[in-house]
């Protein structure tokens, strides 16, 4: 057997491999470029054009660029209407953000389980936990695959709920046929580097509701608007705007629109190349009985933002923990997505307690994030999937 580097064996690769980061090429340097010689920095037309890049994209009437996926939970959750005394149901499974965008409002989250194959949330946990005070459900596209909207579309139209579906990963996915981003009352998105296309920072939401929409432009910018039909004093000078509630200054500048514009170009070959990736790393596994492979929904046509290796501890003589350890140091650097929310300090400090969600804790407890980016060579997948093969062989029970 061959020894784990960890135990001073020869490691499967001589530099770190990270588990994600982004493309950058000239035409996005390029377009960067130009912007920074224009007259516009920021509100100029590239925030124009990528709200519109967007809305082709997604298939939603209207898109509204902000200054990152966080930013974008706070306006839909805040457009939503939810507010003190209200209930919200979220993934545990998920970044912190999708969570505290409720507590932004005064609302108060409310975790349902996930489905222990797919790590979604599970509509059946959903229902379970619905009161008079549930206003809302935000629903995570967990590594980029849909959220099963059908059985969740009837929940909430059943219950009278907003639906806004947390889309960070899954820019690009489909559900039935249908891009993700025209399905939910409102969809977020992030464009973080790790994502599958970046504006270095930058998130936004869609929506088909042109009064939700309205009000989206107007939270993003202070609460201001410049329109007579909004304003509470109308004025035709051309100089007069009027802050009618209060709001963010939650803007996109005109640089990242540009590199945004940019990279969407490239979404359909980024795209393709991750399930190039996923597909490998998937028949690997798949003949694995050490390792479970997440379930995939038929009606996903998902772009993977993460892959979870998931490991099954009765085939194992090691934690999580071990494997983690031995894979960084075959220089695999994977991560760990996500701890459950209410798992984190603050979420203590509010009464939250462990055991809520079993699926979503004991998920976490056997899962890390192999390396999945549009610039991986052949090699470098191959270099994972030798790498687990390697530390699966010398902890198999």
């Amino acid at each position: 057997m061959e020894r784990l580097a960890i135990f001073g064996g020869i490691p499967v690769r001589e530099t770190p491999l990270g588990y994600g980061r982004q493309y950058i090429d000239e035409d996005d340097i390029k377009a960067v470029a130009e912007t920074l010689r224009s007259d516009n920095l920021t509100c100029g037309p590239k925030i124009q054009a990528v709200e519109e890049k967007i809305c082709e994209v997604t298939g939603a009437e209207y898109a509204v660029a902000v200054s990152n996926g966080t930013a974008a939970l706070h306006l839909a959750a805040l457009t939503a209407g939810f507010q003190e005394g209200d209930e919200v149901i979220v993934s545990p499974i998920t970044f912190a953000a999708s969570a505290n965008c409720i507590l932004y409002c005064g609302a108060k989250p409310v975790f349902a389980d996930i489905n222990p194959e797919t790590y979604n949330i599970d509509p059946a946990s959903i229902e379970k936990l619905i009161t008079p005070r549930t206003k809302g459900i935000v629903a995570v596209d967990y590594t980029g695959q849909s959220v099963e909207h059908n059985a969740i579309g009837n929940i909430c139209r059943r219950y009278g709920l907003t639906l806004i579906e947390d889309a960070a990963h899954a820019i690009g996915t489909r559900y039935q046929g249908r891009p993700i981003g025209s399905i939910a009352d409102m969809t977020c998105f992030s464009f973080h580097p790790v994502k599958t296309i970046t504006a270095g920072e930058g998130g936004a939401v869609t929506t088909n509701d042109e009064k939700l929409y309205r009000r989206l432009l107007r939270l993003r910018a202070h609460g201001i608007t410049r329109s007579r039909d909004e304003m509470v004093h109308p004025t035709d000078a051309l100089w007069y705007n009027e802050q009618v509630e209060l709001g963010f200054n939650y803007r996109m500048t005109d640089i990242q629109a540009a590199l945004l514009v940019s990279q969407f170009g490239k979404l359909e070959k980024f795209a393709a190349r991750r399930k190039e990736i996923v597909a490998g790393y998937d028949a690997a596994f798949a003949e694995m009985p050490e390792i479970f492979v997440q379930r995939e929904i038929p009606e996903s046509d998902t772009v993977r933002h993460l892959y979870i290796l998931r490991l099954k501890p009765e085939a194992l003589n090691c934690d999580r923990r071990q494997f983690f350890d031995a894979l960084r140091a075959e220089n695999i650097y994977s991560q760990v997505h996500y701890l459950p929310v209410y798992w984190h300090s603050y979420y203590e400090k509010l009464g939250y307690e462990k055991g809520i969600c079993p699926n979503a804790e004991k998920y976490y407890e056997e899962v890390m994030s192999l390396p999945l980016f549009y610039g991986m060579t052949d090699a470098d997948a191959e270099d994972v999937i030798s790498a687990v093969k390697k530390i699966v062989a010398h902890y198999r029970r």
